[in-house]
């Protein structure tokens, strides 16, 4: 939990289409903005993309219900209990290579 957490936050702490991350242990949740400084919330076609990005590339990851009234735009990273370093690395890589396509 603290590698994930670790890897999520170098590479998407100040990321300007992050508003926010948060979770515990392997549970994390990336919060999806279209502005940092106004937290925004991404168009739900970004979500889509990013979410559609990491499924080619080998990485399911999940979009949270409704944070604000009529928006869901949270990522969430569920892995297994069993994963290793490796796949930490492999989670953050194509999370960075999704989000590299909102640019």
């Amino acid at each position: 939990g603290a590698l994930l957490e670790a890897r999520v936050t170098e590479r998407f702490g100040n990321h300007h289409h992050v508003g926010d991350i948060r979770g515990r242990g392997l549970f994390r949740a990336i919060e999806l903005v279209e502005d940092r400084k106004t937290k925004e919330p991404a168009a739900p076609a970004k979500l889509t993309q990013v979410i559609g990005e990491c499924k080619k590339r080998g990485l399911i990851i999940g979009r949270n219900g409704d944070t604000i009234p009529g928006f869901n735009n949270v990522l969430t990273l569920s892995p297994p209990f069993s994963t290793t370093s490796e796949d930490i690395d492999f989670i953050a890589r194509v999370m960075k290579e999704a989000f590299d396509t909102l640019e």
